[in-house]
């Protein structure tokens, strides 16, 4: 698999494109503006504590106080609340924790009003991004994300991943981790540690402990200030992303942002010194997204439909309460020899599409499918084990059932940002009101084009379409319909109507007969 990340930069924020072997499989954006994201850590004032909820607000400097629930306080919060108030005082000096004493772990079935009071200060974390009318839910069980490792202050646990199945590489990694983990500290091993030298291990928790260490000198210095701070920054967005999903499959990390190009050029000299290389500065005048077919990604799988392969496609609806998600087949032909066969086909092509928009999107929540019915369950077995294999590629915490006895699969993903919304619908030209953007309509006319093309049927294929339309597939050198000619060794006749709508398109012979 061929893994590209194109980083593009304007004076709004930076977004970033995750592309495998040239499919657009997440995007994120970093904005300017944005003061918080998951993983920052905030030195910040209790608000009402509400003994209903069991749970506080916490004002960190958003317009709706962020939410901690006791869950969501630690074991520990006992040993942190003392520690902060030791470093504040000046009477801890040592940050290692080394020749700390730990407290006793608080009730898991107590009250957040025996641990907590208004107007006291406290370290919290934020894991997840403020969503809708909420403020950000945080937590006071701190941790400092690494790229093999997870440094957890106030813990002695060591924990493998789940998704490392080996368990001679568990125990190996344990036994290393071990071995050179700070006392006081408790370590989340990752799943990209896998194969790794104690080497890498050590330095990459020397790093987070470093990390922590400055965090602990800044709390030092805030006595005259008042909270909330941030004490701690999440890495940016670029070397975030590099941390949690680098690996041997990237190719290419192209960027315009020449400050971002050096920023990139440095990490990847830590973590991985052999692929430097890959880190290009982008400097033609053509737009990143243009280059890239990313900007054409956008606008096909966005909408309210996504189309798919040999004319099936899904239907997206988004609730209050969840996101449904419906499978079609499509008006379209096929090899498959029943109609069992068919359907078990376009389910396991949508399996693999859903899986990508769910990331694509950041969908979160509940999420369900309604894929064409199978009657047999051995089909059946066969989507649901598809479905599990695809979204195995997806960091976000997730849980999927099988199909129901209505056929329906239901899917809970974890929410932690705003879900990402990109409008693809323009201006209808002919009138008023909005219609699909034209490279969406163009896909359409590609998948029927494809079904005359196969049925062989045809020695004259006339397109006739909107003038708009027909001046797009027209345009530039090589145009969509010279494009058409190399890839069908089939000339099509392209016939511009005025009475059309701007959205109709029809296929005839050369006398005008409609051709389906």
């Amino acid at each position: 698999m061929k893994t590209e990340l194109i980083i593009r930069s304007n004076s709004s924020g930076i977004d970033f494109a995750l592309l495998k072997d040239g499919k657009l499989t997440a995007l994120n954006n970093e904005s300017n503006g944005n003061k918080f994201s998951v993983g920052d850590v905030f030195l910040a004032k209790i608000g009402k504590v509400l003994s209903g909820l069991n749970a506080s607000f916490v004002n960190v400097g958003y317009p709706k106080d962020g939410f901690l629930h006791y869950h969501d306080l630690g074991a520990q919060l006992n040993s942190l609340n003392n520690f902060i108030k030791g470093i504040s005082t000046g009477k801890i000096k040592d940050y290692t924790l080394k020749n700390f004493k730990l407290e006793n772990d608080i009730d898991k079935n107590g009250s957040i009003v025996d641990v907590l009071k208004t107007g006291q200060n406290s370290l919290v974390q934020i894991v997840k991004e403020p969503i809708s009318t909420k403020g950000p839910r945080m937590s006071s069980e701190i941790s400092i994300a690494g790229r093999y490792l997870v440094l957890v202050p106030f813990s002695n646990r060591v924990s493998v991943s789940q998704k490392i199945n080996d368990s001679n590489e568990k125990e190996r990694l344990k036994r290393l981790v071990k071995s050179i983990k700070p006392k006081g500290f408790g370590v989340i091993i990752r799943t990209v540690a896998e194969g790794k030298k104690v080497a890498e291990l050590d330095k990459d928790l020397q790093n987070s402990l470093e990390r922590w260490v400055l965090m602990c000198k800044k709390i030092k210095d805030l006595k005259t200030q008042k909270t909330p701070i941030k004490v701690l920054s999440e890495l940016n967005r670029a070397s975030s992303i590099l941390r949690d999903l680098f690996n041997d499959s990237f190719t290419s990390i192209v960027t315009n942002d020449e400050i971002l190009f050096l920023e990139i050029k440095e990490y990847l000299q830590e973590i991985a010194p052999d692929k430097e290389s890959i880190v290009k500065l982008y400097k033609s005048k053509v737009p990143m997204f243009e280059k890239f077919g990313i900007e054409r990604q956008l606008k096909t799988s966005f909408g309210r439909t996504v189309s798919m392969s040999k004319g099936a496609y899904l239907v997206i609806e988004h609730t209050e309460a969840l996101h449904v998600i419906d499978v079609n087949s499509g008006n379209r032909s096929n090899k498959a020899s029943s109609q069992a066969d068919t359907a078990l086909e376009v389910n396991l092509i949508a399996a693999t599409e859903i899986a990508r928009q769910l990331q694509l999107r950041d969908m979160g929540g509940i999420i369900v499918v309604d894929f064409i019915d199978m009657h047999t369950a051995e089909h059946r077995q066969k989507l649901y084990d598809h479905m599990k294999a695809e979204m195995a590629y997806d960091r976000t915490k997730h849980k999927i059932l099988p199909p129901s006895k209505f056929g329906l699969v239901q899917i809970t993903r974890q929410r932690v940002r705003p879900e990402l919304v990109i409008k693809t619908q323009e201006p209808n030209p002919s009138g008023a009101g909005e219609v699909e953007a034209p490279i969406v309509l163009i896909d359409k006319i590609e998948a029927e084009l494809d079904k005359l093309i196969i049925l062989k049927e045809h020695k004259k294929i006339v397109l006739n379409t909107h003038p708009f339309i027909a001046a797009y597939l027209k345009k530039g050198i090589p145009s969509i319909q010279q494009r058409w000619f190399a890839k069908y060794k089939k000339w099509i006749k392209i016939l511009p109507r005025d009475a059309y709508q701007y959205l109709r398109f029809d296929f005839t012979d050369k006398n005008g007969k409609l051709l389906k």
